[in-house]
C-alpha cells in the first residue's frame, strides 16, 4: 500500500522504477469495493494492463464512509484524487471505470497539466444520450427513493440498503455473463472462482449522502456534464477544454452505462483531440472482469497507454 486516507487506499502494482508515466485506475465509488478490478487470475484488469506493457500501476480504492463523512461531496472526491496523483508522480495516466470514469473526466479537465491520457471504460457522462437500469423507476437514483435511502442510513447511503435496489440479474447467468464462463458444467477453478465474486459481491460500502446526492443531482437528473455546468473545486467543467488524448469503452449489451452514454463524450470533447473508440459484446461488469474482454480488448487500450 503506497498512501492509506481516511476514505482512499491508494494501492500499487508495478512492475519496476521506470521512467514510464504512472497509471492510476479509478474505482468507482459506489456500491462493491474496487475488488473486482483484480478479482483472480484471468479476470483482473490490473494483471492484464500489467501483462501488456503498463510497468507502473496504481489503484484508487475509496472505503466505506463513516458518519463523519456523510457531508463529504464530489468536491472532496476529487481532492482526495489530486492527493493520489500527486503522490505517483504527475503527468499520470488515468482509467476511470464505471462511475471512477466522470470522475476521472472531470479530473482530467479540471487539472489539464496533470494526466497523459485518459480512459473511460463504461461510464456515464451524458445520461440522458441512453435510458439505463440506473435511472428506471424504482433504482436506486432516482427522486423518489433518494430521500428514503438518506434517511435511513442517517446522512449516509448504507450499502445493504442499496444493495436491494441495484440493478442484477439472475444468479443462475450473471456469473456466466460477469466472468464469461461457459455455460456447461464449471470446472473447480470456476467454482473457485464463484465464491470469490460471491464474497466480493457481499463486500459493501456506505456512502457519504452528499456525494450520493450530488452525483444523483447533477450527473443523472440535471446532466451537467454535458450542460457544462458540473462544479468542480470552483470551477464549471468544460469538456471542451480536455487537452489529452482520450479512449472510450463500452459494452454491447451495458443496461448500467449504455454505450450512447459513453461515447457521447467523444462529441463534447475538441474536434482536434485524439479520440478512439471500442465497444465490447458483454454486459457491464464483464468490462472490467470478464475473461474475453480482457483478453480482446483491453490489451490493446494497454499498448495506447503504453506508447
Amino acid at each position: 500500500m503506497t498512501l492509506d486516507l481516511d476514505a482512499l487506499r491508494l494501492r500499487e502494482f508495478s512492475n519496476a522504477k521506470a521512467a514510464q508515466a504512472p497509471l492510476l485506475i479509478v474505482a468507482p465509488r459506489s456500491l462493491h469495493d474496487a475488488g473486482f478490478l483484480d478479482l483472480a487470475p484471468g479476470h483482473s484488469l490490473v494483471q492484464t494492463l500489467s501483462s501488456n506493457g503498463c510497468e507502473r500501476i496504481f489503484l484508487v480504492e475509496w472505503k466505506c464512509a463513516t458518519p463523519a463523512m456523510r457531508d463529504e461531496g464530489v468536491d472532496a472526491q476529487l481532492a482526495l484524487l489530486n492527493i493520489a496523483v500527486d503522490e505517483i508522480g504527475p503527468p499520470a495516466d488515468l482509467v476511470g471505470v464505471c462511475q471512477g470514469g466522470w470522475l476521472s473526466l472531470v479530473y482530467a479537465t479540471r487539472f489539464p497539466g496533470k494526466i497523459r491520457k485518459l480512459v473511460l471504460a463504461g461510464s456515464p457522462i451524458d445520461t440522458k444520450a441512453a435510458p439505463s437500469a440506473l435511472c428506471a423507476s424504482g433504482a436506486p437514483l432516482s427522486e423518489a427513493l433518494l430521500e428514503q435511502l438518506l434517511k435511513l442510513g442517517e446522512g449516509l447511503v448504507l450499502g445493504r440498503h442499496l444493495s436491494r435496489l441495484w440493478p442484477s440479474e439472475a444468479k443462475s447467468r450473471r456469473l456466466i455473463d460477469f466472468l464469461q464462463l461457459s455455460a456447461s458444467p464449471m470446472t473447480p477453478d470456476e467454482w473457485e472462482l464463484a465464491e470469490k465474486f460471491e464474497r466480493w459481491d457481499h463486500r459493501l460500502l456506505d456512502l457519504p449522502g452528499a456525494y450520493y446526492r450530488e452525483v444523483a443531482l447533477w450527473l443523472y437528473r440535471e446532466n451537467r456534464l454535458i450542460a457544462g455546468t458540473f462544479p468542480a473545486l470552483g470551477r464549471a467543467v468544460d469538456l471542451g477544454a480536455l487537452s489529452c488524448p482520450l479512449f472510450l469503452l463500452a459494452g454491447a449489451e451495458d443496461a448500467i452505462v449504455p454505450p450512447a452514454q459513453v461515447f457521447a463524450a467523444a462529441s463534447r470533447v475538441p474536434a482536434d483531440l485524439a479520440v478512439e473508440t471500442a465497444i465490447a459484446p458483454c454486459c457491464h461488469l464483464a468490462l472490467f472482469m470478464g475473461r474475453r474482454t480482457l483478453t480482446e480488448q483491453w490489451p490493446g487500450i494497454a499498448k495506447w497507454l503504453s506508447k
